[in-house]
């Protein structure tokens, strides 16, 4: 990931869904508390240690009280940059650094996410490699600055450039929040600009400014070192005080002060987005920052308003006016300064100002009648399932200390954050809306697609967005091959000797149970009673696999239908029920399945059960729903024509399969097919498909094998058993000899990538194996070659990956990546070359380091229920045996160098493999018959 906005925004709302649940908990559980201790270093390292013995591993997190709040005008992104660059290189731990680490001591795999306020950097290992990690930590923090020259330093100004292309500047709406906060804040304040920077900024920094930022901002006394899980704590405090100890002190570094959003009038602008397909209004009110006592009355404000069908936004705007399919709104709170949002993608054509209007009617509506009690109840119901999800994982508590100790300066908030969120008064909600939101000025952004400014709210004015044009041969060329001297850090021992494993961790296989009912269905559980919770998924073979071709979308259709109300529940009442037990209900369907998933607190698991019976069993089939159910999916679906990353999903899955094939096809279908469909079809696909005998249930939680069985018994007993038949589907082959295909974005800054073929099925013999061979090529992220030499050599990409992706059917090899615009035949040539050469350069190295992360990694394999939960997926959906994860083991164990160039001479032939390539036409598509596989074919000609 290595990322910042999305890795900010989990962080964000992985704060507020804590604390907000904390209350309820301690409501009813007021013993509960999450046990930590702290202590300091001489130079003012902060350390926090949360023991965790569930299972043999330990997250390593080291946090940075530095972001983009913290840069200078002018040179922004410096923090985003830096979380990039402490992973390549130290002096102690060489190049590769903590990335090569990861791959041999099986790592989660070290990554990083940086925000307004703070950087972190933090890894998931067994905990037999503690000390290896606390030595590289404190690598990063005191031995790594003299390592970063003008070629390294070159070289990740067109990684994270490349970041910035793909997650915003070649993304539908990516540029929003730059508008936003653009015209919220005034040019001075830290939060107008970025957390990712600009690339004007990013390509002028200098080695010196660089080198500046880093000796100012990352030194002991502005950091937080935090460990959790399985770890002797006197042993690890001896290791943190050698490693870290003698990393001297910086300056002394003062609070910044807080300073909301002085918005004195409402501003409008819009902006026409070259991807957007429709019209987006979003409005932004200032707020307060991260832990003021308003901000627990305001995300329950943000909440009630916008989430579900009880909400007065969904009434409004979704089914009353129906002229979006959902309203987005939360509190975005920062270390400085908070921020309000609404978030509103209408239907196509729908002009904002209408939009805008049913805002303002929803609002008035609110002042009348403000938030009941039982919504009150409600919220705190699901914000305490989400409590104990966060705690499901090592690394989750340690994110969860560090954040306390850095902006609420007590770690111990996280026992204590719940008696504010405990007192949130309905009163409290309507004098926050009054005080934050009511009549006060705003910020609204529309953005809408090119052509359609008329769409935007009356008296928008055009919004400034850089745009970067493509120009051949305009990046900055670099050499990492050039040797380079620095002077070493002076240190009281040696430190480029690695440290010594410790004990071997002891691996906890989950014991599995399971048992075949009489009308065929299969139950799989795993008790798991570190938190109080139950997942569960109820798997039915069919999905799309069952549909008429003419008609695609029925299934999809189905599974939104099915939590749409039942037969003595209103879509309403039947949201509210599940609320109320704090559970959670979902169903989705797949190219193959129709999915019934959940989670709920284990005291309910049996009130959640007689949910999903009604759901599954006592459909509403409600007339309207259904129509609104359309209206959604086909926007959806116009949606994903604007998106390079869903135009070339779509596109590979045509190439792979063939016009004949029922795979072919995207579940959702496409507008026309939609428009086709009846809720008569989804009642006769209901009728015909829905079968126990085709169905699994598994579950992972604090709960008795009996007790589920009883609850699933009752679920089948008046579910009827259906002869359903499958067709026999056209075999897939690969093609006899590569070919290159391009599908035009005009304009776009990177192009999207999708190399592959028609490979194998999970079932197949070969398909692990072959999983095995393939993490030295593009399965290991930096681990990988791929990885290595385009992103790590050549800056041209800000990922690459491959893999095998079969199910029970043959699935295709698959190679993806976004790479910037202008060096699209080079990426695509140069990956050519790597699979061409893979098979021979496969060395005992390699095997070495596959060997190494796939064996120590299963230490990981089952620490969170999510894990375990797809242990049983796999067990289930092909017939794996109970004990598969130690097999697979000893396959690793026993594979030899030989055996990994047969396989990869088998599925790796770059002379047989479809190239698609989703990007600018004009710029690049005529370069691409220097790869050698004839001239290119323009996909969508009539487009161009």
């Amino acid at each position: 990931m290595k990322s910042s906005l999305k890795s900010f925004l989990f962080a964000f709302l992985l704060v507020v869904l804590t604390g907000n649940a904390r209350a309820q908990q301690t409501a009813e559980a007021p013993g509960f508390e999450v046990e930590f201790e702290t202590f300091t270093l001489d130079n003012g390292l902060k350390v926090i240690f949360h023991v965790d013995r569930s299972d043999p591993v330990v997250a390593v997190a080291l946090t940075s009280h530095v972001g983009s709040a913290r840069e200078k005008q002018g040179r922004t992104g410096f923090a985003h940059l830096f979380e990039h660059l402490l992973f390549l290189e130290s002096e102690n731990l060489g190049k590769g650094g903590l990335d090569k680490l990861s791959a041999r001591i099986g790592g989660s795999g070290a990554n990083g996410s940086t925000s307004r306020d703070r950087t972190n950097y933090f890894q998931t290992v067994p905990n037999d490699a503690l000390e290896k990690m606390i030595w590289a930590e404190a690598d990063k923090l005191g031995y790594f600055i003299n390592t970063v020259t003008e070629p390294v330093l070159a070289k990740e100004k067109q990684v994270v450039k490349n970041e910035k292309r793909q997650r915003v500047d070649n993304q539908p709406y990516g540029n929003t929040m730059y508008v936003i906060d653009k015209n919220l804040y005034p040019e001075n304040h830290p939060y107008n600009w970025q957390v990712i920077g600009s690339l004007e900024d990013l390509q002028n920094a200098t080695l010196e400014d660089v080198k500046e930022f880093f000796n100012q901002w990352y030194v002991p006394n502005n950091v937080v070192l935090t460990i959790a899980g399985d770890f002797d704590t006197a042993q690890a405090k001896q290791w943190v005080e050698k490693y870290f100890g003698e990393i001297k002190r910086g300056p002394e570094i003062k609070d910044l002060e807080k300073r909301p959003a002085n918005l004195q009038q409402t501003k409008k602008l819009y902006y026409e987005d070259n991807f957007a397909q429709l019209p987006e209004l979003t409005m932004a009110w200032p707020s307060v920052p991260s832990y003021h006592k308003d901000s627990y009355a305001l995300e329950v404000l943000a909440n009630y308003l916008s989430e579900g069908k009880n909400a007065p936004f969904y009434k409004e705007l979704v089914a009353n006016k129906k002229l979006t399919p959902n309203v987005q709104m939360f509190n975005y709170t920062s270390e400085l300064a908070g921020q309000f949002m609404l978030q509103v993608r209408a239907y196509d054509g729908t002009d904002l100002d209408k939009v805008h209007s049913a805002v303002e009617e929803t609002f008035w509506k609110f002042e009348k009648e403000g938030i009941s009690e039982k919504d009150l109840k409600r919220i705190k119901a699901g914000q305490e399932t989400a409590f104990y999800n966060s705690l499901s994982s090592v690394l989750g508590k340690g994110f969860q200390l560090a954040q306390y100790e850095i902006f609420a300066n007590d770690p111990g908030m996280i026992n204590k954050e719940i008696n504010y969120i405990l007192a949130v008064t309905p009163q409290d909600v309507m004098r926050v809306y009054k005080k934050y939101i009511q009549n006060k000025p705003f910020v609204a952004t529309s953005f809408v697609p090119e052509g359609q400014k008329e769409l935007a709210l009356e008296n928008s004015v055009a919004a400034e967005v850089e745009e970067e044009e493509i120009v051949m041969g305009a990046e900055q060329e670099f050499n990492l091959e050039e040797e380079v001297t620095y002077n070493r850090t002076p240190s009281s021992f040696d430190r480029t000797v690695e440290p010594p494993y410790g004990p071997s961790p002891q691996v906890k296989v989950p014991e599995i149970w399971d048992q075949k009912l009489e009308n065929g269905l299969e139950v799989y559980g795993i008790k798991n009673s570190e938190v109080p919770l139950v997942q569960f998924i109820l798997e039915i073979k069919g999905g799309m696999l069952l549909e008429d071709p003419s008609k695609i979308g029925v299934s999809n259709l189905l599974a939104n239908m099915l939590t749409k109300g039942t037969k003595n529940r209103s879509p309403q009442e039947l949201e509210e029920a599940i609320e109320l037990l704090g559970a959670n209900i979902r169903v989705n369907a797949t190219d193959e399945k129709v999915i019934i998933s959940g989670s709920t607190l284990a005291k309910n698991f049996e009130a959640t059960m007689k949910l999903v019976e009604e759901i599954l069993l006592q459909p509403r089939w409600d007339e309207e729903e259904f129509a609104l159910a359309k209206q959604q999916v086909i926007n959806r679906i116009q949606q994903q024509k604007a998106s390079p990353d869903y135009i070339v999903s779509n596109e590979f899955r045509k190439l792979i399969y063939g016009e004949n094939h029922i795979l072919s096809h995207n579940n959702l279908g496409t507008e026309s097919t939609v428009e086709a469909i009846s809720l008569q079809d989804l009642k006769d696909y209901y009728a015909r498909n829905l079968s126990p005998h085709l169905a699994s249930f598994l579950v992972v939680g604090d709960i008795e094998n009996e007790a589920v069985i009883a609850e699933v018994k009752d679920i089948t007993e008046n579910w009827s058993v259906k002869n359903v038949i499958f067709e026999d589907l056209p075999a897939v082959l690969p093609p006899a000899e590569s070919k290159v295909y391009f599908y035009d974005v005009p304009g776009a800054k990177q192009s999207v990538l999708h190399i592959g073929y028609p490979a194998l099925a999970e079932t197949d013999e070969d398909f692990f194996p072959a999983t095995v061979m393939n993490y030295r090529l593009g399965g290991g992220s930096f681990a990988s070659q791929l990885t290595q030499e385009l992103r790590e050599g050549k800056g041209y990409t800000y990922g690459i990956r491959s893999g095998f992706n079969g199910s029970t059917f043959t699935g295709p090899f698959l190679i993806s990546s976004g790479v910037r615009s202008n060096i699209t035949f080079e990426a695509v040539d140069l990956v050519k070359q790597i699979l061409r050469n893979y098979p021979e350069n496969f060395n005992e190295q390699d095997l070495e380091v596959t060997k190494g992360f796939m064996i120590k990694s299963n230490a990981r394999k089952f620490e969170t229920m999510g894990s375990k939960l797809q242990m049983l997926q796999e067990i289930s959906n092909y017939d794996k045996p109970m004990d598969y994860a130690l097999q697979q083991e000893e396959i690793v164990r026993n594979i030899t160098v030989p055996e990994i160039k047969a396989l990869a001479q088998k599925y790796i032939n770059p002379d047989k493999m479809y190239y698609l390539i989703v990007g600018d036409a004009a710029t690049q598509l005529d370069r691409l018959e220097d790869l050698g596989f004839g001239e290119p074919v323009l996909l969508n000609p009539s487009e161009k």
